[in-house]
């Protein structure tokens, strides 16, 4: 993987439950599971960082941030089943999901 190629795929998620320690358990599994996508070269999935300044958005719930050898690698993850399957099987755990999708400059 060289830099100049690597696509980063940042997905931030937010629960409609916040609260709740199980459905919180439910989206990290799943993301586990969606790990397994042949294409994904690394991924890291994180919560909110008891960090506290005026520029950070600590609102969303759970985050999961993808890298890809480049964009086709990404695109074939857009429509891969287990990608797919996990829409199905956790949208119903948040109300709002934001994504910033990367490339190198």
């Amino acid at each position: 993987m060289t830099d100049k190629d690597v696509f980063i795929h940042h997905v931030y998620f937010w629960l409609n439950n916040p609260g709740s320690v199980a459905d919180f358990d439910a989206l990290v599994a799943g993301l586990k599971k969606l790990s397994a996508v042949e294409t994904i070269k690394t991924f890291y999935i994180g919560k909110p960082a008891d960090t506290n300044r005026d520029v950070i958005d600590r609102s969303y719930s759970v985050s999961w941030m993808v890298l890809f050898a480049n964009k086709a690698d990404q695109d074939s993850y857009q429509v891969d089943p287990i990608h797919l399957k996990f829409v199905e099987e956790c949208k119903h755990l948040w109300k709002k999901v934001v994504v910033y999708d990367t490339v190198n400059v």
